[in-house]
């Protein structure tokens, strides 16, 4: 068994921090779907958040940030799809960056049966 799908057996649903300005293929992130390859109603609270907003808000309720923020990584994913950004790139250039703007996702957000 996948450990997401491990993770998730018995839940009623799944919450994300996808938000629609992270790329063009997340524009249209709905707050809540049916996703259909985990039988799960998928949650997506932060959807229409700004980065602006998402660090004003860790700031003022000290939410705890991986320290690999710090060293060039805002958006980090698995070690060999992932690389530190340089000065000026968008945020999620350093992931997949192989691949073109509209196949930026790992599939975990982006699979047949999953509904935008």
């Amino acid at each position: 068994m996948l450990p997401l799908r491990r993770a998730l057996s018995g839940a009623a649903g799944w919450v994300t921090g996808v938000r629609r300005e992270q790329s063009e293929t997340r524009d249209a992130t709905p707050f809540a779907s049916f996703d259909a390859s985990f039988n799960l109603i998928k949650v997506n609270p932060i959807a229409d958040w700004t980065l602006d907003r998402v660090e004003a808000y860790v700031a003022e309720h000290r939410v705890p940030v991986n320290a690999l923020h710090a060293q060039g990584f805002p958006s980090i994913g698995c070690q060999p799809c992932t690389r530190a950004i340089e000065p000026g790139e968008p945020v999620r250039a350093g992931r997949w960056w192989w691949e073109d703007e509209t196949r930026k996702e790992c599939g975990l957000h982006n699979r047949p049966g999953f509904a935008r």
